[in-house]
């Protein structure tokens, strides 16, 4: 059932241009009743988002009151372009918390002391999960999807450095391809319904909503393939060391919110698209519910060795490709403890997602080998 709040009435009321204005940046509804209860008052913690179907539990849960439920007034950030906009907030100061995926390999790697907390996308019970990806081509392009040989020679749209360009690395490899075996067009999200409907792609490859609003936008475009398991699908909640070391606790109660969230959207995706529709504008609510059924499968805010070989395994595949160095290691960012708490005192949120595998299962001082990893994570 849909958790009517006062958040709920005051973002419903939020539409069209207004929509970032009265939901977005530092705003939070909370702001009038600090303390109303004649308890302490609510610790305030700033965070930010990307503008992406599979990064909306954020702003969901504050919608929805769980942040409340923890005492934590959250003041959310206007849905950032990217993940380097938002880790770039995060280096600033402007936000304690941001939820990020791929991009934070190469931003620890220039220098931000940042450490991962939890997931808000992924799965720690097997090895990869890409449900939120698609390829999606013109009528004519000759690319099939159950023909990954098909790629070869052809003009591939994909954001460089991001996940999705990610995914097409393990295309190309299930297909016996080399990335030269392509033409990679380095194409934002937005842009790659144009890109595709006049001619600059053969297809495009993203996540989601982006995939539905093609097919939507572009004549004779379709989804030729969706997910598969070609990689692991990152994306963490991510603060800097300093503030973990220093609020830890606070850092435990936001995990807490979230794994309340995403259990909530698990259970209700109607719900949780509607809410979409109200904190990334210009989204439809046909595309929502959509995209809401594909990213409800990756909801998984858990740590196993699973996640770090997640990482490991996508920050070789950048680094093989010159975007990030070599070498990096993921020991250095993981912080598990927090969500390793929630976990053991609030086995009820994780109830109904698939058991992590007892050799996958980590303590707060585990220190991640990748052949052991490897071997503790099904496919």
């Amino acid at each position: 059932m849909f958790r009517a709040t006062r958040h709920t009435a005051v973002a419903a009321a939020c539409s069209g241009a207004l929509l970032l204005a009265a939901c977005g940046g530092d705003s939070t509804v909370d702001d009038a009743v600090d303390g109303a209860g004649g308890g302490p008052e609510p610790t305030r913690l700033s965070a930010g988002y990307v503008s992406a179907i599979d990064q909306i539990g954020l702003p969901a849960g504050v919608e929805a009151g769980y942040f409340d439920e923890q005492n934590l007034n959250v003041t959310l950030k206007e849905p950032y372009p990217t993940g380097v906009d938002a880790l770039n907030a995060l280096q600033a100061g402007e936000v304690d918390v941001v939820q990020v995926g791929t991009p934070a390999i190469a931003a620890a790697q220039k220098g931000i002391d940042l450490v991962l907390v939890g997931n808000y996308t992924g799965s720690s019970s097997q090895r990869s999960i890409d449900e939120t990806m698609a390829v999606v081509t013109g009528g004519d392009s000759g690319v099939d999807g159950e023909d990954l040989t098909s790629l070869r020679g052809k003009r591939i749209g994909v954001s460089e450095g991001s996940i999705n360009h990610l995914y097409l690395l393990g295309l190309l490899e299930e297909a016996g391809l080399k990335a030269g075996d392509v033409e990679i067009v380095n194409t934002a999200p937005p842009d790659m319904a144009v890109a595709l409907e006049t001619g600059g792609i053969d297809a495009g490859i993203v996540w989601d909503p982006w995939p539905i609003t093609m097919t939507e936008q572009v004549d004779g475009a379709k989804e030729v393939l969706r997910g598969g398991g070609y990689i692991p699908f990152v994306g963490y909640s991510v603060t800097t060391r300093a503030y973990a070391e220093k609020n830890p606790d606070v850092v435990e109660r936001y995990l807490t919110a979230r794994a309340q969230t995403d259990q909530w959207m698990r259970e209700n995706p109607d719900d949780a698209a509607d809410s979409a529709t109200r904190w990334l504008p210009g989204t439809e609510q046909n595309v929502a519910q959509e995209a809401m059924e594909h990213n409800i499968k990756q909801l998984d805010p858990r740590f196993s060795a699973c996640n770090y070989l997640a990482l490991d395994t996508l920050a070789g595949l950048l680094a093989e490709q010159g975007n990030v160095e070599e070498g990096f290691d993921v020991n250095q960012y993981f912080q598990p403890k927090p969500i390793l708490k929630v976990m053991q005192d609030n086995p009820d949120l994780f109830a109904d997602l698939p058991p992590v595998p007892d050799a996958a299962a980590i303590d707060g001082g585990y220190v991640f080998e990748r052949d052991a990893a490897a071997e503790a994570c099904p496919s």
